[in-house]
């Protein structure tokens, strides 16, 4: 335990102070460490004396560190309930023993020790222990050898005693406690209001407690503790009074310091007093006879008691008593009271004055203290009225400034006194200020004292007031009322009693201070009296001080030149006096001064409290604000801080404008507060801006100027208070409308232009504010109910809807004014903006006027009246009565044909489509079953229908089906009526003479039949097909046709230079005919967009065909002759048709044939046919042809997929003529070309017509060039053409069987169709190979191996036009994709290690030939060759050099290496074909090898390279197998002939140059022949094929080892020939291969063969 072991510590630091002087003390802290490690808790150690007697006998001792340490362990112990009780009497006889020690430090350890006591257990019950304690604390208090530090220890341990005796006094007595005390004096607060607000909170538990909670009785008996307490009052009451005190045993103490902790007891322990009768009588009996004794002022006092503190001690312990005890000490308080009021008028020093007025203020600004001191006072006959004497008191204090000769310096005082206060500081003056600064000073603290007063007690009377309010006893001035309640409740009459009693001493010296002070604080807390005691006046119903004080606050609102404040000065008392009208025509600036601003403030927060009970103060009242709101908008107006100091420039940075904007808020929230205000209130109101308006109207001139000016200014006033008062009383609108609007009107018809304005637009926000009022809202919907009750509703909502409106009917029928009328439809405009669903019974006024708008010849009224349609149109449709709608489609047909503005005909149309969408959405469907199905569509009901609840519509369903029904037939025959005048209108402006009004209709026709074409019936499609539809069509195709070609002339603007200058119009609209072009393409649009979304409806009408040929028809001839727009156009409608259709599965095939009709008609049209048509329009159709091929391939058979083609050659083939094909002659394909090759990857045939890949293949190889003649040889054609019982044919279909879907005629008629193609340029089989490949290796693998011979064929002529065009991409794009198809089959073959099992023989065979046919013609015709390149940079010759290699390479690596499936001879070509390429060095005679390109000789060395590559045999590659065997054999003898011939032409060739070298490249040729020959190994099965002699093939040596070289046996004689030769390097090779020859024949030198060595 922490404590155990500080204790031991403590024990262990005492023996060693001790060890040496004291060794008795040492032992016995020794043996307390000792029994203390035995104890384990304090109770323990109070139950064991040895541990405290050690301590004491350290303290016996007497030492000053034996004795601190003795001291601080006593504390301890004592602190840890470590002592018994017994033992306090020895302890405080120790503590005294210790007082008398003249060490500070023992000094105050016994105080500190003394403290402890009090606050443990050790509390000395006994009147001895208590006394023994108390009188240490006094002695060390008075002893002249204490310090100072003692002293102050010594008065604070003594009031913390006596605080501790009194609470110990309440606990043994069972007092409540913290009741009947306020703790102290009241703090002051920066302002007078919250010294009242604090005091009431403080006070209210007080009341409280006193009258529910308080003790019921007073006790006589005291127990012992009471009695100590009793004792401890009784001599401190002696003390202060200068004697002694008996049982504290004190001869004398200070008596300020015995009156200080009375005042604190009488502060903080009230209840003591008020509940135990003994301490009430020392109370009454003695202290109140010494404060009487103390507060005598007619003697001289002397000595202490003559002090300030001492007095101030002495008021402020009257104070308290006043305060807390004026209930039982009546007599007692009164005589303090008037002893109190005497002060003031004594002849006294100022500071005991100023004391006196500290309290008395305190005590106005304690609401509870001063309601209690008036209650038992002032309303108590008996006694005098002390509260009444106090104001007077102070008023005359604050009165007595204007008879002192310092009073301008005083005044300056307290206003600066109130600043310091509002900011939180003390005001002070400096150190060195003079006599007379004091005596000011002092002069103005006495007056803001006395101010300070009577505001509390305004304050005060402000919040009793609203207690009064609070408990019910007065009632609000904001509730309705006619007639004012009886105020009899206790706290209502004592306020009406103080208001009496006071309000004219009050008024008298605020409105003093107020008229001379300029302070801003000073100001504003007095200003807020003003406001509370006026508010106050006004709850309690007091007239006559509420009309004074609302006068003297209008004196300091405005700031009025001299003379009209001289004028208004005899109308203070008035309210009802033309106060104003002196100042009306002042034109002196107006300057508002912060007084002027806060008392503005001020009476609008008046005006807002009490605008019930004004009266005729209003009149008063709105004079005031109508100066206040001309000042706002005045350019003269300023702020005095801005007119004195604020330069000119800078007034907009100043506080001028945040003060008005406050300002002209505040007046604004006064007028809006008229909602709180009764019915009768708000009429006086308005009677009074009337009344204000009507005085400025008279005599205004109709010319607006500067004399007119502020009367102008005093109606705006009136008219915007009175919209102001009108918004906010919405929810009685009916009794002050007329009063309202009527002045309006009276307006409008005033001559002056400025106030018809104002006044219409009153009118324009007043009509808004009650159609958008909720009220409104609310009445409306009350009035539509179901039951009788609410007939009465309906036509009060109607009445109130139409006199809201009529005003605007009367004002544009009855008035000429061009403006008035312009402004009364635009007041119409926003009325329907707003409002136009809340209105119900004033349509029939509206419309018509809108009507007779739409015949005006003002421009501007037409576009006003427009405008109010198109509101009605967008917005008001649903909730248009279903009456009302005819009209309204009438009316916006009236203004699509006007002619005065083009806009609003085109924006009319548009609002023609919106009724028809709201009438096809809207209406509500005929049979119940639509009804049901669509109840959750939420589509706007346009006919209104009252619906009850589900229950009782299930019950009433059957009975009432027919009623039904023929409410759904009426309905519908109502929509089809209102549908058919929407088309009827629309069809006749399609015939518009102006394009844009015919356009717009002609769209929003065919769009609202495209959104609601679903809702509408057969019968309703096929009016709308035969009557508006097709006729619209007809007429637009003629116009488009025989409308004029002649170019218009735009508008004229003007002239230069003496001829007219006209506006430019576009050239795609310059003429009737091109306009009507863009009235045709509309049409075809919208009859595009009915077809693409209700085509399966459509087909089930009757006579549909008939119509969709006649739509054929015009599609044809509008792609023919139409221009561009219109031939787009036209076949969009067809295409979108089919194709988004077809996907569905709602396109019958007759629909589908028609349209490849009219596409193949339009392309077999020759191209001069039509110039009209362009390609642009082709290009569509293609595009069409194959989104439709892929959305509806399986619809396709074989005859329509042979038609689609046909239509695609004809496209290609008429590109290729005439104009079109000029892109191809500058080397870029037409754009039919290119949508050709864009469509054909997407016309691949299904897998049910595999065979029509034929038809796509041939057809996409008519587009490259092709030889002269134009039929294949008749052995193909009958190869292809073979019947059904030849195998050769059957064995080119899939599992043998034909194709049942192409016939032998169909592939005739297309090859007749196809066979005449003309291709004069190669860009376009130039793009068209990687497509034809592309498709080809797609194909399925029957077909694809049937067509390849063919592809090769062609590839294989564009191949050999590199010879006539080296610098062409033809050839090379033709190499690439032939490279492609040979390199795919390789590795299909290698893949399946042969040929597939299903592909025929036949073509097997025909692939092959055709293969070798183009190795052969291209390899030893166009490449290796000095072909002209001229014109070809260096990488196009790099480029070409490398694709030569690359079909050697897949000729020699990856063709001749793979199992395929070639016969003998065409193996043989195919070497044979590398061996003509190779002999391109060899051959050449020697005078020309030098001529030959390095590329040529290095490609005949690649060929021989591939010779080798295909002779030479690799045991590790595993890859030997008879296709091997077979070219291996071929190639060994060709290559055998081919090195033969290499090497005897070297040989004849150098004996031919003699001395001269050979060529480098024969001898780059002839080195590497040798060298391969020497690295050349072949196998065993390629040896039997060498030309060797029989004995020699017998020679060669069984093993595979040794027969791999038996090729150079051939070679041998050549060889023996070259041993000669002049070139080392041949010679050395030469060598080699002989000793290879020796292996090869086993011929080893002597020494192995013999065995034998030469020594």
């Amino acid at each position: 335990m922490a404590f155990m072991a500080v204790l031991e510590s403590d024990l262990r630091a005492l023996s060693a102070e001790a060890r040496r002087r004291y060794p008795a003390v040492k032992d016995g802290a020794e043996h307390a460490i000792l029994k203390l490690r035995s104890l384990s808790s304090p109770s323990e150690i109070a139950h064991n004396e040895d541990i405290l007697r050690i301590f004491l006998m350290a303290c016996e001792v007497r030492t000053v560190k034996l004795s601190v340490l003795g001291l601080s362990c006593l504390q301890k112990l004592i602190s840890h309930d470590a002592v018994a009780t017994s033992a306090l009497k020895e302890i405080l006889s120790t503590l005294k023993d210790h007082s008398e020690m003249n060490d500070e430090t023992v000094q105050l350890k016994t105080l500190q020790t003394i403290l402890i006591i009090l606050q443990s257990q050790l509390h000395p019950e006994n009147e001895e222990n208590m006394a023994q304690a108390l009188g240490i604390c006094l002695r060390l208090l008075e002893s002249h050898r204490s310090s100072d530090n003692v002293r102050n220890t010594a008065a604070a341990t003594f009031r913390q005693a006596v605080a501790l005796i009194f609470d110990h006094v309440i606990a043994a007595e069972a007092l409540p406690a913290d009741k009947f005390g306020l703790g102290g004096h009241v703090v002051r607060t920066s302002s007078v209001t919250g010294d009242v607000g604090r005091s009431m909170n403080l006070s209210e538990s007080l009341e409280h407690d006193s009258d529910s909670g308080g003790p019921s009785s007073k006790r006589e008996t005291l127990g012992k503790t009471g009695k100590l307490g009793l004792r401890l009052l009784e001599d401190l009451t002696a003390l202060a009074a200068g004697g002694s005190a008996v049982w504290l045993h004190v001869g004398s103490l200070q008596r300020i310091f015995a009156l200080e902790i009375l005042e604190f007891i009488l502060s903080n322990y009230a209840v003591v007093f008020k509940t135990l009768i003994s301490y009430e009588q020392v109370l009454r009996h003695q202290i109140c006879s010494l404060l009487m004794t103390s507060l005598r002022t007619n003697a001289e006092l002397e000595g202490e008691a003559g002090e300030p503190s001492f007095r101030r001690l002495v008021l402020r312990s009257v104070a308290h008593i006043i305060r807390l005890y004026s209930s039982s000490l009546v007599t007692e308080c009164e005589v303090f009271l008037s002893m109190l009021v005497k002060v003031t008028f004594l002849d006294l020093p100022l500071w005991h004055r100023i004391l006196v007025l500290e309290i008395l203020r305190g005590f106005c600004v304690e609401a509870r203290t001063l309601k209690t001191l008036f209650l038992n006072f002032d309303m108590n006959p008996k006694n005098t009225n002390v509260v009444e004497g106090m104001v007077k008191a102070l008023a005359r204090v604050v009165s007595s400034v204007q008879v002192q000769d310092t009073s301008e310096e005083s005044l300056a005082a307290v206003a600066g006194m109130f600043s310091s206060k509002a900011k939180g500081i003390e005001w002070s003056l400096d150190n060195d200020a003079s006599n007379a600064a004091v005596l000011v000073a002092s002069e103005a603290h006495a007056i803001t004292l006395a101010i300070e007063g009577l505001l509390g007690v305004v304050f005060t009377v402000a919040t009793l007031t609203d207690e009064a309010v609070d408990i019910g006893e007065l009632e609000s001035p904001r509730s309705g009322y006619d007639q004012p309640l009886k105020c009899t409740g206790k706290t209502a009459l004592l306020c009406i009693s103080m208001v009496d009693s006071l309000w004219l001493i009050v008024l008298d010296a605020l409105s003093l201070i107020l008229t001379r002070s300029q302070g801003e604080a000073i100001v504003l807390e007095i200003l807020k009296g003003y406001q509370a005691f006026t508010q106050a006046c006004g709850v309690l119903r007091a007239v006559e001080p509420l009309n004074s004080f609302l006068a003297s606050l209008c004196k300091y609102t405005i700031s009025f030149p001299v003379e009209a404040d001289k004028k208004s000065n005899s109308s203070l008392h008035s309210p009802g006096s033309k106060r104003m009208e002196s100042t009306v025509d002042h034109k002196d600036s107006i300057v508002l001064t912060p007084k002027n601003v806060q008392a503005l403030r001020t009476l609008f927060n008046i005006a807002h409290r009490l605008h019930n009970v004004l009266g005729p103060s209003w009149v008063l009242v709105l004079e005031t604000l109508a100066a206040l709101d001309r000042a706002i908008n005045s350019p003269h107006a300023a702020t005095q801080e801005v007119a004195t100091t604020v330069p000119k420039l800078t007034r907009e940075s100043s506080g001028l404008y945040s003060d008005f904007n406050i300002l002209s808020s505040l007046n604004s929230q006064l007028f809006e507060s008229s909602a709180l205000m009764h019915t009768s209130a708000v009429k006086s109101l308005l009677t009074a801006l009337h009344q204000l308006s009507h005085q400025s109207i008279t005599g205004m001139p109709s010319v607006f100027g500067a004399a007119s000016s502020q009367k102008f200014g005093a109606i705006n006033f009136s008219v915007e208070r009175m919209m102001s008062i009108l918004v906010n009383n919405l929810h009685r609108v009916q009794p002050i409308w007329d009063q309202v609007v009527g002045h309006f009107v009276e307006l409008i018809d005033n001559p002056n232009q400025h106030v018809r304005n104002m006044a219409l637009d009153a009118l324009d926000r007043s009509i808004s504010a009650v159609l958008g009022s909720d009220q409104f809202l609310e009445s409306l919907s009350s009035g539509f109910g179901s039951g009788s009750q609410d007939i009465g509703a309906t036509t009060e909502t109607g009445l109130l809807e139409c006199a809201v409106i009529s005003p605007l009917g009367v004002l544009y029928s009855s008035n000429q004014s061009i403006d008035v009328r312009a402004t009364t439809l635009k007041i119409l405009l926003h009325v329907l903006e707003r409002y136009a669903d809340k209105l119900r019974f004033s349509w029939p006024d509206i419309l018509e006027m809108l009507r007779s708008v739409a015949d005006a010849s003002e421009k501007d009224l037409v576009t006003l009246g427009f405008q109010s349609l198109r509101v009605i149109m967008n917005d008001g449709l649903s909730t248009l009565p279903a009456e009302f709608l005819p009209v309204c489609i009438d009316v916006t047909g009236a203004y699509s044909a006007q002619k005065t503005e083009l806009n609003i005909s085109l924006t009319a149309i548009g609002l023609l489509w919106t009724a028809a969408d709201f009438i096809a959405r809207g209406l509500s469907q005929e049979p119940s079953e639509e009804k049901e199905s669509e109840a959750g569509q939420g589509d706007v009901q346009y006919i209104s229908m009252s619906v009850d609840d589900e229950e009782s519509l299930d019950e009433t369903r059957v009975a009432s089906g027919r009623e039904n029904d023929e409410a759904s037939s009426k309905s519908t025959e109502g929509r089809d009526k209102l549908l058919f005048s929407v088309f009827l209108l629309l069809q006749k402006l399609g015939a518009d003479e102006r394009p844009e009004v015919r356009n717009s209709a002609v769209r929003t026709l065919f769009q609202t039949l495209g959104s609601h074409g679903q809702k509408l019936s057969k019968s309703m499609w096929e009016d709308c097909l035969w009557n508006y539809v097709f006729p619209m069509l007809d007429q637009a195709s003629h116009m488009a046709a025989t409308s004029s070609k002649d170019e218009w002339r735009g508008k004229e603007l003007g002239t230069r230079g003496g001829k007219a200058v006209h506006m430019l119009i576009h050239h795609s609209r310059n003429t009737a005919q091109k306009q009507w072009d863009e009235t045709l393409v509309l049409v075809l649009n919208g009859i595009s967009r009915i077809l693409r979304s209700l085509f399966p409806f459509l087909r089930s009408l009757s006579n549909f065909w008939s119509g969709w040929e006649s739509l054929l028809i015009i599609v044809k001839d509008s792609i023919l002759n139409g221009s561009k727009e219109v031939a787009l156009a036209a076949v969009s409608c067809l295409q979108t048709t089919i194709v988004s259709h077809s996907l569905k599965g709602n396109l019958p095939m007759p629909y589908l044939t028609s349209v490849l009709e009219v596409y193949e008609f339009v392309f077999q049209r020759s191209p001069s046919y039509g110039v009209n048509s362009t390609s642009k329009a082709k290009q569509e159709i293609l595009h069409g042809l194959g989104e439709l091929y892929v959305q509806a391939q399986s619809m396709f058979d074989s005859q329509m997929y042979t038609q689609l083609l046909a239509i695609i050659h004809l496209a290609i083939k008429q590109s290729m003529m005439g104009s079109e094909n000029v892109e191809t002659d500058i080397g870029n394909i037409s754009p039919i070309q290119r949508t050709v090759l864009e469509i054909l990857p997407l016309l691949r045939p299904t897998e049910q017509f595999s065979s029509l890949w034929l038809i796509l293949l041939r057809e996409i190889l008519h587009y490259l060039p092709r030889p002269d003649e134009s039929l294949r040889s008749e052995e193909e054609v009958k190869r292809t053409n073979a019947p059904d019982g030849n195998q050769e044919t059957r064995d080119e279909t899939p599992n043998g069987i034909a194709s049942p879907s192409l016939s032998k005629a169909e592939l005739d008629s297309h090859s007749s169709k196809t066979k005449t193609m003309c291709i004069s340029s190669n860009v376009f089989p130039e793009k068209v190979i990687p497509l034809l490949v592309d498709i080809s290796l797609q194909a399925p693998t029957v077909e694809k191996h049937i067509i390849l011979p063919e592809i090769v064929e062609s590839l294989g002529r564009c191949m050999t036009s590199r010879r006539d065009t080296p610098d062409a991409g033809l050839w090379r794009t033709a190499v690439e994709g032939f490279n492609r198809i040979v390199f795919d089959d390789a590795s299909r073959l290698k893949m399946n290690s042969g040929p597939d099992a299903s592909i025929s023989r036949q073509a097997r065979v025909r692939f092959w030939k055709e293969v070798a046919d183009v190795y052969e013609v291209f390899l030893v015709g166009c490449c290796g060759r000095a072909l002209p390149t001229d014109n070809l940079p260096a990488a196009a010759v790099k480029a070409d050099e490398s694709l030569e290699m690359t079909v050697l390479n897949i000729l020699g690596d990856n063709i001749l290496k793979s199992p395929i499936d070639a016969s003998a001879d065409i193996l043989q070509r195919l070497v044979s074909t590398l061996d003509r390429c190779a002999s391109r060095t060899c051959t050449l005679p020697i005078d020309t090898v030098e001529l030959m390109p390095i590329h040529s000789s290095r490609f005949s060395l690649t060929c021989l390279e591939k010779l080798f590559s295909l002779t030479s045999y690799d045991s590790e590659a595993c890859n030997w197998n008879s296709v091997t065997s077979n070219i291996s054999k071929i190639s060994v003898m060709v290559l055998m002939a081919r090195c033969e011939y290499i090497l005897n032409r070297f040989l004849i060739d150098e004996n031919d140059l003699g001395e001269r070298p050979l060529p480098k490249a024969r001898l780059e040729e002839m080195i590497y022949v040798l060298q391969q020959l020497a690295r050349l190994v072949i196998h065993k099965e390629t040896v039997c094929e060498l030309p060797l002699h029989p004995h020699l093939r017998r020679g060669l040596r069984p093993d595979d080892e040794y027969n791999r070289r038996a090729h150079l046996l051939v070679l041998f004689p050549s060889f023996c020939e070259l041993v000669a030769s002049r070139e080392s390097r041949v010679r050395e090779l030469v060598q080699v291969l002989l000793r290879l020859i020796a292996e090869e024949l086993a011929l080893g030198k002597f020494q192995a063969l013999t065995g034998l060595s030469l020594q």
